[in-house]
């Protein structure tokens, strides 16, 4: 029998995470191009950071099967392979990128490496996102750009600035406990 390599309380936090993002994406805006504006990638992030990058993947890969499988945790109370399928589903497909680049930044100890993780997995998700969308919308590059990354850019930025300091906090709260 193999043993598990996670606490008890590890395992708990990973659940938690998991949930936090369902939370988050269901902080809506719906935009013209058919990808809504939500927090999920703030969550995502949060649980790099704050989980590290292997707990933080995981927690988010966690989510990801929550919505495959059909509960309702992705934007607008959703789920099911048809969004993972449809034009979003490039976007989802690398949370757990985000997440596991995120952590990884905040492992170096550096505010700048942290920066770095969370442009490169924001880099990764808009680009395969992007990619993807456009396949599924049967639409070229240039009007994937527009509809499902411009709008998108900043509250990108507005994350990546806000997030260390937040993040940093409720990571040394949680350690404290």
């Amino acid at each position: 029998m193999q043993t598990c390599k996670l606490s008890v309380r590890e395992l708990c936090f990973i659940g938690l995470f998991a949930g936090v993002i369902a939370i988050c994406a269901q902080l809506s805006i719906p935009m013209p191009g058919g990808v809504p504006m939500t927090l999920q990638t703030w969550g995502i992030s949060l649980a790099g950071m704050v989980l590290g990058a292997k707990k933080g993947a995981i927690a988010t890969v966690v989510y990801v099967m929550l919505g495959a499988v059909g509960i309702p945790v992705f934007s607008n109370f959703t789920g099911g392979m048809g969004v993972i399928f449809g034009p979003t589903g490039g976007f989802i497909l690398t949370f757990p990128i985000m997440a596991w680049l995120a952590g990884i930044g905040e492992g170096k100890g550096s505010t700048v490496w942290l920066v770095f993780g969370l442009i490169a997995g924001t880099v990764i998700n808009f680009i395969v996102g992007m990619l993807y969308f456009g396949f599924v919308a049967s639409s070229n590059l240039h009007a994937a750009f527009i509809a499902a990354v411009l709008p998108f850019i900043p509250s990108a930025v507005i994350r990546i600035v806000v997030l260390p300091i937040v993040g940093k906090g409720i990571r040394s709260r949680l350690s404290q406990s």
